[in-house]
């Protein structure tokens, strides 16, 4: 009976599209130290909450520390999610961990036929230019060219992508993920995942294809890891009637960089990221970009919100610096 129970499921993934899905299960521990603002009169940290979604599980979150106040915030216009947290006075300690049961799956979508369906209304925000994701001027120009013997979202969203492939390569001497600044991404062409993920993102938007960030980290792979340093951006398209869809051509230029691939060698990473993504990442953040955190921050509005966010005294620390801004990210898989 259960073979049987088995087998069907397995033809409903099939029919449905999506295969069968990979999954990695761990502890995720986010510890946070600020003692090295002693002497300070406020300090204040924002750090994203993670939250259950179609293909990842959070169970079990908690967050414990010596502040003063906390609470849980969603921001209105850009929809992120963080806790707050406030040390107030002069105390050398400042301490905060967040640690969650973490079940995350592989998402492999297949088969994607664009029906020619309106983009609904909820999502057409997905288009719109602004000061982090400009698609105007020569962001449009270069859109056009790559999209002119193209219709519909499919062919566009795809033609992007290769563009984006093609056309950018991972810098390692970029700190963190980048700062996805598009005009300049377009005329140096290297970066790290925020920028390169950010030019198909202008570029699709450019297009007429609906798309998004989407800000997470990296699982580990061993058994136990530190992986502070597994923050990662990558990209979604809406397709009316499937719906988001994942591409990460940023990942297809780090593993050419890393594995020493050109173009073609890297043919299998190329098409898997098209509508794929791997089992060993989570989403932390869909907030955008330009974020006015709650309560307001001092600093005016965040590029985007993935690492922990502070400020000391109205002054904020660069989240890359571990001597000013101590933390730590280990996973513990189960």
């Amino acid at each position: 009976m259960k073979i049987k129970i088995t087998i069907l499921i397995l033809i409903l993934l099939l029919v449905s599209g999506l295969s069968y899905a990979k999954d990695r299960q761990g502890i995720v521990t986010f510890k946070i130290n600020l003692d090295a603002q002693a002497g300070s009169s406020n300090t204040r940290l924002w750090l994203p909450y993670p939250l259950s979604e179609e293909h990842q599980r959070i169970d079990n979150l908690k967050i414990e520390g010596n502040f003063d106040n906390s609470s849980i915030y969603r921001e209105q216009e850009s929809g992120a999610i963080y806790h707050f947290s406030e040390w107030q006075g002069n105390s050398d300690s400042k301490i905060l961990e967040m640690s969650f049961k973490v079940k995350a799956e592989e998402r492999i979508v297949k088969d994607l036929k664009d029906t020619k369906d309106p983009v609904p209304d909820e999502v057409k925000k997905y288009l719109k230019s602004n000061f982090w994701i400009p698609t105007d001027g020569d962001i449009k120009e270069i859109a056009n060219t790559i999209t002119k013997d193209k219709t519909g979202i499919l062919q566009k969203s795809r033609a992007v992508y290769d563009w984006v492939v093609e056309n950018t390569h991972r810098d390692p001497r970029v700190k963190g993920c980048g700062h996805g600044i598009v005009e300049q991404m377009l005329v140096k062409r290297g970066g790290k995942c925020v920028d390169i993920s950010s030019v198909y993102i202008a570029l699709a938007r450019a297009a007429g294809v609906p798309a998004r960030e989407v800000f997470g980290i990296r699982l580990g792979k061993k058994a136990e890891q530190d992986i502070t340093g597994g923050y990662h951006c990558w990209a979604e398209f809406f397709l009316p009637g499937t719906g988001w869809i994942p591409v990460d051509p940023a990942d297809v230029r780090k593993l050419m960089l890393v594995e020493n691939l050109n173009l073609k060698e890297a043919k299998k990473y190329r098409e898997y990221y098209f509508g794929a993504v791997d089992e060993f990442r989570i989403a932390l953040e869909r907030s955008g970009r330009g974020i006015k955190l709650l309560p307001l921050q001092k600093s005016g509005p965040l590029n985007y919100l993935m690492y922990p966010y502070a400020e000391v005294d109205g002054k904020p620390l660069d989240y890359l610096d571990s001597k000013s801004f101590n933390y730590t990210v280990t996973f513990k898989a189960i």
